[in-house]
């Protein structure tokens, strides 16, 4: 971590209240992966256009996730059968800012993420009456759900100095549920969120030139794969062998 830390000291700061305008709860994706032996190189490149979240002197942040799903894995099977305006569900831990939500995450029919959230004051093994119909009421649905698994990752937040964009680069991703724990600490997640799809995006051309290159992964899905060998995991198949390779690099 005190590495990763030192790397991102050469950027200059940018503050919670400042990130505003880039909050981007409606937006388009973009997740990129590769091996964390890049990442100096990579900030390197990144300094002259990007500005770094600091809260409280740090730049590096923890999350914490607890993941639902219902009793038949609705939501891991809808994305891995590739349906379109399927969901999560998640309370999340933002645990430099002391702030905790309940997150809805949608993705649409024209490949948008929308994410809602309810602020609750901690994280717990079931939803409230009002949570649940919370839930529901974003969902259209009453669905059954329960807790499935953790995932903890560092991550480090850049804004573009002049787009409305906004870069999030995960590192030190672990998981574990009741039974199991895996981690991907050797593979760094990258993702640029935007209003709308551009191919301007700075840090999108300087992936390109260093043969870094968009893969659509979650983080969900894959250490779902890894804490549960009886989940139907065929699709995934092929980002399991890219993601196993660069890890090996």
């Amino acid at each position: 971590m005190n590495i990763v830390a030192k790397h991102t000291s050469n950027f200059s700061p940018i503050s919670l209240k400042d990130m505003d305008g880039v909050k981007l709860m409606n937006r388009t994706d973009t997740k990129f992966a590769f091996s964390a032996n890049k990442l100096l190189e990579l900030f390197n490149q990144l300094i002259p256009f990007y500005d770094v979240l600091e809260i409280d002197g740090k730049r590096i942040h923890s999350y914490k996730s607890l993941y639902f799903d219902t009793e038949g894995r609705k939501f891991y099977n809808d994305h891995h059968n590739r349906r379109v305006n399927r969901h999560k569900i998640r309370f999340r831990e933002y645990v430099d800012s002391g702030l905790i939500y309940l997150e809805v995450k949608c993705k649409n029919n024209k490949k948008k993420t929308i994410k809602k959230r309810l602020r609750v004051d901690k994280i717990a093994d079931s939803l409230t009456q009002d949570q649940k119909k919370y839930v529901d009421d974003i969902i259209g649905d009453s669905l059954k759900v329960m807790p499935i698994q953790w995932i903890n990752f560092s991550r480090i937040t850049l804004v573009h100095k002049q787009k409305k964009e906004r870069l999030t680069i995960d590192v030190n991703l672990d998981y574990h549920n009741d039974d199991f724990s895996g981690d991907l600490r050797k593979l760094i997640i990258a993702e640029v969120k935007q209003e709308r799809m551009s191919r301007s995006s700075d840090f999108i051309r300087i992936a390109k030139e260093m043969k870094i290159y968009p893969i659509r992964i979650s983080k969900y899905c894959y250490s779902s794969m890894q804490l549960d060998s009886s989940l139907k995991m065929n699709r995934f198949k092929e980002k399991q062998i890219f993601i196993n390779k660069i890890t090996q690099e």
